[in-house]
C-alpha cells in the first residue's frame, strides 16, 4: 500500500477525518510516475491535444487567452504602464469583452477607485499564464504577441493550445500571486497525484475540504496548521484553476451574495476527455485512463 506508515500517523488520521484518500489505491510505480510532468515521452499523465472549438471553448482560459493574443495582432501590441501592467485603457477595453466563471466584474470597481490590471484578475490570470507559456512578451513598452502565440491563433494551432496552457500553469506557474500567506507550493508540487485522485474522487459534488482530504498528501506544515491552510491552498492552487479550465464545475454554496462565499465541485465533461492515465491500482493489473 501506498504511504501506509502514514496513513497510521494520528495526525494524518485526524486531519483526515474518516475520508480516505483516492491515491491510496495506486501500486507504488504508478503513484512515483504520476510525480513526473507530461512529455512527448509515455508518461502516465496525457493531455488531450485535439480538442474542437466547441471542447475549447468551455475552458475560460484558453477563450480569453485567444481573445489577448488576438488583441495584441491586431494592434501591434498592448500598451504597458512603467511598472510592466497592461494600461488601464486597455485593461477596461479588456473589461468589456471577458468573462469568467464565478466572478463579478462590478467587484472590482467596488474595491477599487480604478482598475487595474491586478485588480481584474481575470486578465491578469490570462497574461501571467500567456507570458509564462511565451505566447506574449514585453517589447518596447508594449505586450506583444510572439511568434508561438501567433501560431496558436490559427486554426490548426487552435487544438493544441489547451495542452500548453495547461501543462506550463500546472508544472510551471507561480500561483503565489493567488494563495497568499498558504503553504509555498503544496499541493501543486504532487498535481499529477491530486488530478489522478480528482478523477476519481470528484465524481459528484465535493467540498473543498473533502476533495483535498481525498486528493492530497498532507505535509508537516499542513498538519501541524492552526487553521484549515490544506483546502485553502488547494481551492487556490487546484480547483479554481481547474473551473477556469473548465474540467470543474462548481456550485455556491449558501448566500451567493456573501463575501467569502463557498463552492462545491465535481468534474466537468471536459475532464476525462482532456486528461488520461495510465495507473495501476494495488493488487490489480488493469490500468485506469
Amino acid at each position: 500500500m501506498v504511504a501506509a506508515g502514514m496513513l497510521q500517523n494520528p495526525k494524518v488520521v485526524r486531519w483526515l477525518g474518516g475520508l480516505v484518500p483516492a491515491w491510496k489505491l495506486l501500486d507504488i510505480d504508478s503513484f512515483n510516475a504520476l510525480r513526473k510532468e507530461p512529455s512527448a515521452a509515455k508518461t502516465a499523465i496525457r493531455l488531450a491535444d485535439d480538442l474542437g472549438a466547441d471542447e475549447l471553448s468551455r475552458s475560460a482560459v484558453v477563450v480569453n487567452t485567444l481573445l489577448l493574443l488576438r488583441r495584441a495582432v491586431d494592434a501591434g501590441g498592448l500598451k504597458l504602464t512603467a511598472t510592466g501592467n497592461l494600461s488601464r485603457a486597455v485593461v477596461g477595453e479588456m473589461r468589456e469583452v471577458m468573462s469568467w466563471p464565478n466572478y463579478v466584474a462590478a467587484d472590482a470597481l467596488r474595491l477599487n477607485r480604478v482598475v487595474n490590471e491586478p485588480d481584474f484578475l481575470p486578465l491578469h490570470v490570462v497574461r501571467t499564464i500567456a507570458e509564462t507559456c511565451r505566447l506574449v512578451r514585453r517589447h518596447r513598452g508594449k505586450l506583444v504577441a510572439t511568434r508561438l502565440g501567433r501560431q496558436m491563433t490559427a486554426e490548426e494551432g487552435c487544438s493544441a493550445l489547451m495542452a500548453v496552457l495547461f501543462h506550463v500553469t500546472f508544472w510551471h506557474a507561480d500561483f503565489a500571486y493567488f494563495s497568499r500567506g498558504l503553504p509555498n507550493e503544496w499541493p501543486q508540487d504532487d498535481v499529477g497525484i491530486v488530478l489522478w485522485s480528482l478523477s476519481v474522487a470528484a465524481a459528484d459534488w465535493q467540498s473543498r475540504e473533502a476533495l483535498t482530504r481525498q486528493s492530497t498528501i498532507p505535509n508537516h506544515a499542513i498538519l501541524e496548521a492552526a487553521w484549515d491552510a490544506g483546502s485553502m491552498a488547494t481551492e487556490a492552487r487546484i480547483l479554481r484553476p481547474l473551473v477556469w479550465f473548465g474540467l470543474l464545475e462548481a456550485r455556491a454554496e449558501g448566500d451567493e451574495s456573501a463575501v467569502g462565499r463557498r463552492y462545491a465541485y465535481r468534474k466537468a465533461p471536459l475532464f476525462d476527455r482532456f486528461l488520461s492515465f495510465d495507473v495501476r491500482l494495488e493488487h490489480t493489473s488493469s490500468s485506469r485512463h
